[in-house]
């Protein structure tokens, strides 16, 4: 069986070989369930950014390890009452999934740190499972989530449909590089002064490459790294 730090060793190499010779693609180490000795494990290969999708958790892991120089990535559904604890505690949120969590993330991120990055998370496949902005209401909400204080658009994030159709999750990457070519059009006629959205998180275990080849910035990469999640336990009875 394999090594942390060998699959580590091997899903960066994988990047590289799918990345063109120009294109920076920064891997998201998918941290989600995982202990903090384990996150310091791979922080120590050298890795700065890591992914965390459920809040309560992953505070309690920033805070753990606050005295190294990690990268704190939300990428995890955020409901509403949770965004202080996401402005509060993260460099990046990936799942700006409307106009009223940009607007409360504005709002509760403190001044005095950077502005917050986020992504807007856009349901490319039109699914009835999946949150996120509908593809023909994106750049109108990032016209207004521009104007917000306190936190930086950087780009777009999707989970496209489960497929092992390797031309369908290209014609959805493709969407999606798309998206973001036609908002800094727009950004650049209408708010000329703003910033460009650079960032395209997009690419998993199962579909890295894909992503990749079609513009992807960011993977978000988990078991190829740490392997199998553990089972649950469950709880033993008392009869």
């Amino acid at each position: 069986m394999s090594t942390l730090t060998e699959r580590y060793d091997l899903v960066k190499e994988q990047i590289k070989q799918a990345s063109r010779p120009d294109q920076q693609v920064t891997l998201l180490a998918v941290s989600k369930t995982r202990s903090s000795d384990e996150v310091l494990s791979v922080h120590q290969k050298g890795q700065i950014q890591f992914g965390e999708n459920y809040i309560q958790e992953a505070v309690d892991k920033v805070h753990a390890l606050s005295d190294y120089p990690i990268e704190w990535h939300f990428i995890g559904p955020l409901q509403s009452n949770k965004t202080r604890l996401a402005a509060e505690n993260f460099s990046w949120v990936h799942t700006v999934d409307r106009l009223k969590i940009a607007k409360r993330l504005s709002d509760q991120r403190q001044s005095n740190l950077p502005d917050l990055n986020i992504c807007l998370q856009v349901n490319i496949d039109d699914e009835e499972t999946k949150s996120g902005f509908a593809p023909n209401q994106l750049i109108e909400a990032a016209l207004e989530i521009v104007k917000l204080p306190n936190i930086k658009l950087r780009g777009l994030m999707a989970i496209p449909k489960a497929t092992t159709d390797s031309a369908q999750q290209e014609k959805s990457f493709r969407e999606m590089s798309e998206l973001m070519n036609s908002i800094n059009k727009r950004l650049e006629t209408s708010s000329p002064n703003t910033n460009q959205l650079d960032t395209l998180s997009m690419g998993m275990s199962g579909d890295m490459a894909t992503a990749i080849h079609c513009g992807s910035t960011i993977v978000r990469i988990g078991t190829a790294i740490f392997g199998p999640r553990p089972e649950k336990t469950k709880p033993t009875s008392n009869t």
